[in-house]
């Protein structure tokens, strides 16, 4: 199986790129795992909301241009379903015996996504009502992928 996160922006944080390598390696025993950074835009300070809405459509071109045709797209947004880690796990489980091959998981940039990528999505996952830094997202998605994994297989786990 072959994971990829799709996400918008750089990470500019050591400790962010840490994390993220310590589970890219530990996902190494059970998948494929990538992740893909597009370009982001400048959002100006008080931009309106056409403006916004402009940003995001550039900023989708950018990560439908990333996802393959047969590939099942993940979102994370705020209003999507919310999931135990064991419900996650069995969602992965039944992803990975789909035929696709590939699950994409997208993380918006600051603005969000545009309607077009959530649209493209298969799934609308939410981790909280919160909003979190999308840098921080990686680090939380991929610790629960590993953990995912870990429920999958039977082996233990941090509860």
């Amino acid at each position: 199986m072959k994971i990829t996160i799709l996400c918008v922006g750089k990470i500019k944080e050591k400790f962010y790129r840490d994390a993220i390598a310590e589970y890219t390696k530990r996902l190494g025993k059970y998948c494929k795992y990538e992740i893909i950074e597009v370009a982001d835009e400048q959002t100006p300070d008080k931009a309106g909301a056409a403006l916004e809405e402009q940003i995001k459509a550039r900023e989708a071109e950018r990560i439908l241009g990333k996802i393959k045709e047969n590939t099942l797209v993940c979102t994370l947004e705020i209003a999507g379903k919310s999931l135990t880690s064991e419900q996650f796990a069995g969602w992965l489980e039944r992803a990975a015996v789909d035929g696709r091959g590939t699950v994409c998981f997208v993380i918006g940039g600051s603005l969000g996504l545009h309607k077009s990528v959530t649209d493209r999505a298969d799934f609308h996952l939410s981790f909280s009502d919160m909003t979190f830094p999308h840098q921080l997202m990686r680090v939380i998605l991929s610790e629960q992928i590993y953990r995912a994994f870990r429920i999958i297989n039977g082996e233990p786990y941090h509860k």
